[in-house]
């Protein structure tokens, strides 16, 4: 069953300038995405940093709104709850409260995600404080279980988030996720921030978890390698486009779009000889998302494009066992 259903999404940010900050023009960070997530499924959503990942994930729990003034959505964020089908993008502020339990946020850093004047109780309790009902006793045996589900103790729910490792403020941020019972989480690059050894433990722990409660994770990362072990798909996104998705160790083993070989290619290997041979540099710069390139976006830096690629945007078509933005492959 699909929980979640995006279909040609667009994002686009104001671009203000002059003495009455008015706006002079605008970035479109996402450009037509559409995509699914089943339940129980993971989603691996990886680019370059500025492709729109993050811009798509917090879309589909609609927080941009009240995050940049005048930002435009296009599109639709279909959330399935109990067989019913609410677009979440057309949502309020208001009218979204009864839906966020459902979906929650695992934020990038650790370090800034955690308010260093708060407990950990007081953490993880707000949104139980918001979305539920509950006495301060049930409260309390509720953080004490959800950190014990996230390799803490219960005993640590008096301290504050300075006391704790990277690894440890992350596992904070899992368990005040987890808090309201979610079905979807939106993990925006949780183990980018941590060391190599504790992203293995954290991608383990989210992978427990979500056999445990059945959620449905979209896993937003640059890294392949480490969205590999956890995808069960993977969306590849290049300036606001997806490029390629499909099953995630066909991509991983046989990517197609030009992009997602080099982004593979990029991966570190143990020999290090081998893994500079096989290393795809590509040519320029990233294109400023103010003015994209006319047709395909990669076009600009694409070792395989052809003058037509800069007549029509290319469209994701089936090929070999996953879709692909590229006529030429």
């Amino acid at each position: 069953m699909k929980i979640l259903e995006i279909e040609n999404l667009g994002v686009s940010f104001p671009i203000v300038g002059g003495v009455f900050a008015r706006k002079i023009g605008e970035v479109r960070a996402v450009d037509g995405v559409s995509v699914a997530l089943e339940q129980g499924e993971t989603l691996g959503l990886v680019g370059e940093s500025g492709c729109g990942k993050s811009t798509v994930g917090r879309a589909i729990i609609n927080i941009l709104r009240t995050m940049v003034y005048g930002v435009q959505i296009s599109g639709s964020v279909k959330y399935n709850r109990n067989s019913e089908l609410v677009d979440l993008a057309q949502l309020s502020r208001k009218q979204m409260l009864p839906y966020r339990p459902d979906l929650q946020m695992i934020f990038q850093d650790p370090y800034s995600s955690l308010n260093p004047r708060m407990t950990v109780q007081q953490i993880i309790e707000e949104p139980l404080k918001i979305y539920t009902r509950s006495t301060a006793k049930e409260r309390r045996d509720r953080i004490g279980w959800l950190l014990s589900k996230v390799g803490l103790t219960p005993e640590q729910a008096n301290r504050y988030p300075h006391e704790f490792s990277g690894g440890q403020r992350q596992r904070i941020g899992i368990a005040r996720a987890l808090a309201t019972t979610p079905k979807v989480v939106i993990a925006d690059e949780p183990v980018s921030a941590l060391d190599v050894s504790i992203q293995a433990q954290v991608v383990n722990l989210m992978q427990d978890l979500q056999d445990e409660f059945g959620l449905s994770y979209v896993f937003i990362a640059h890294d392949l390698s480490v969205v590999r072990h956890i995808s069960n798909r993977i969306a590849v996104m290049y300036l606001g486009h997806i490029v390629e998705i499909g099953p995630g160790e066909l991509i991983y083993k046989n990517p197609m779009h030009p992009y997602s070989r080099a982004l593979l290619s990029a991966v570190p290997r143990p020999d290090p000889e081998g893994a500079h041979d096989r290393r795809i540099r590509l040519s320029g710069d990233v294109p400023n998302p103010a003015q994209k390139p006319s047709g395909c976006a990669f076009r600009t830096r694409c070792p395989i494009a052809k003058p037509s690629c800069a007549e029509k945007e290319p469209v994701l078509e089936f090929k070999e066992g996953r879709f692909v933005a590229c006529p030429w492959v």
